[in-house]
């Protein structure tokens, strides 16, 4: 049997596929235009931060697909 190493790190590839797939998480999170005081809402926003520090955690940085007072990209 024959054992590999596997990387330590994901590949540019792989974290721009990770990018790409937490962007489309976001966009599904943030949509759905709902009341702020109903359980559905506050459950997304923690699903959207658990989101946000993951990206921050594999990528090293903040997620550049976030819009704060109308900057950052699309």
């Amino acid at each position: 049997m024959v054992r590999r190493n596997k990387p330590k790190q994901l590949s540019n590839g792989e974290l721009e596929q990770f990018m790409k797939a937490a962007e489309a998480l976001h966009h599904s999170i943030t949509r759905p235009l709902i009341s702020p005081q109903c359980d559905h809402y506050r459950s997304l926003q923690d699903l959207h931060e658990a989101l946000l520090k993951a990206v921050r955690e594999v990528t090293g940085r903040d997620a550049a697909f976030i819009r704060w007072f109308g900057a950052g990209s699309k």
